[in-house]
């Protein structure tokens, strides 16, 4: 025998149905909710260091709730009575808070801020930020977001996540895109320099001194990148990179190219000079799913450490900064790991379609 006996764990089926509404419901408290999952993974005869490392919690966490639960069932989940000043905002009131702040938003306003929710809902300013601190809840806070309708969205879900895994043999996997319309810009008033106690100051306005384009692969096995700068965006100037990644990778390799649905990458002269170069193989991303091509993470390197903040009189002057950081990337490159398998995207994929269809706008 390993350790010592567990009390069984048999639920009714009303304390079945109250736990999975603990469970789902989206304004139960995280900790009730994780203890209810615990319950319910023990209640199925799942062992404690099963359940432990499923809900990502200690196996003397999960003992502890069981216990509870055998000896005082649904009760034993609350919060036990704790020393100190007594509480002045009762669970239901932070209920009605969180509730509040998910299914509804003020009026003449798209969300709520501290100072309207504590209006409403009778509170303090500082009451309504440690209810939305403890809970995770973030109005003000907006991402966006945009579902791929492409129909083989799963097929090339899978075949570019396959590569990036798994890359074949005798052959470079190569993320290829272009980074277009770079602006060199130049401020109209020289910049105030980094002070003690004082940011580096700049003016709002800036003039501008033309336009570049970077062509870019990078090998996802060593995270070099092949670069180029043309000044125009057409398939042409992608012609000629497609010559240069040629010359670039040994001949005895398979060039596999991950790119997306662009014009230029699919024009009559482009097809053309893949058919007559039968080692490069060619796969698209989905549409409108960008993130899934590597080297866009390089692109906003690159915005963020050369260009955002830098200040370029010419065109030249900013391909010069351009070709400075692709060289200083390449002495020492380093790749990017790539985590999620296709599986896990497309469950993600899944969650995030339920959500959206649940939504009520």
């Amino acid at each position: 025998m390993s350790g010592r006996p567990k009390a069984t764990l048999v639920l009714t089926d009303t304390e079945r149905e109250e736990l999975k509404a603990l469970a789902l419901r989206r304004k139960t408290a995280q900790a009730l909710a994780l203890r209810a999952r615990i319950v319910l993974a023990c209640a199925e005869g799942q062992d404690n260091k099963v359940v432990a490392a499923s809900q990502r919690v200690t196996p003397q966490m999960v003992s502890k709730w069981r216990a509870r639960f055998v000896e005082h069932r649904l009760d034993g989940l609350l919060d036990a009575p704790r020393s100190g000043a007594p509480r002045t905002i009762d669970d239901a009131r932070v209920d009605a808070v969180i509730a509040k702040t998910l299914e509804s938003v003020p009026r003449g306003a798209t969300h709520w801020s501290t100072r309207t929710m504590a209006s409403a809902a009778g509170l303090s300013q500082t009451a309504v930020s440690r209810i939305w601190r403890a809970f995770g809840l973030q109005p003000p806070r907006q991402e966006t977001f945009k579902l791929s309708t492409d129909p083989m969205f799963v097929e090339k879900v899978r075949d570019i996540v396959g590569l990036y895994m798994d890359p074949p043999l005798m052959a470079m996997v190569l993320c290829v895109d272009e980074k277009s319309q770079i602006q060199a810009l130049d401020r109209t008033q020289p910049l105030l320099p980094l002070a003690p106690d004082i940011p580096e100051r700049r003016t709002h306005d800036y003039e501008r001194h033309g336009t570049t384009t970077l062509f870019a692969a990078l090998d996802i096995a060593t995270g070099s990148v092949i670069g180029e700068m043309h000044r125009r965006h057409r398939s042409s100037e992608f012609l000629q990179f497609l010559r240069t990644v040629e010359a670039s990778v040994p001949a005895v390799l398979d060039v596999h190219l991950v790119m997306d649905n662009y014009g230029t990458h699919k024009t009559a002269s482009i097809k053309s000079w893949l058919a007559r170069h039968p080692r490069f193989h060619v796969h698209f991303t989905p549409t409108s799913v960008w993130w899934l091509n590597q080297v866009e993470r390089r692109f906003a390197t690159l915005t963020q450490r050369c260009i955002r903040r830098g200040t370029h009189r010419s065109t030249q002057q900013l391909e010069q900064t351009i070709r400075q950081y692709l060289n200083i990337n390449n002495t020492q490159p380093k790749p990017f790991v790539w985590p999620k398998t296709a599986e896990d995207i497309l469950a993600s994929v899944e969650r995030f379609c339920l959500r959206t269809s649940n939504s009520p706008h």
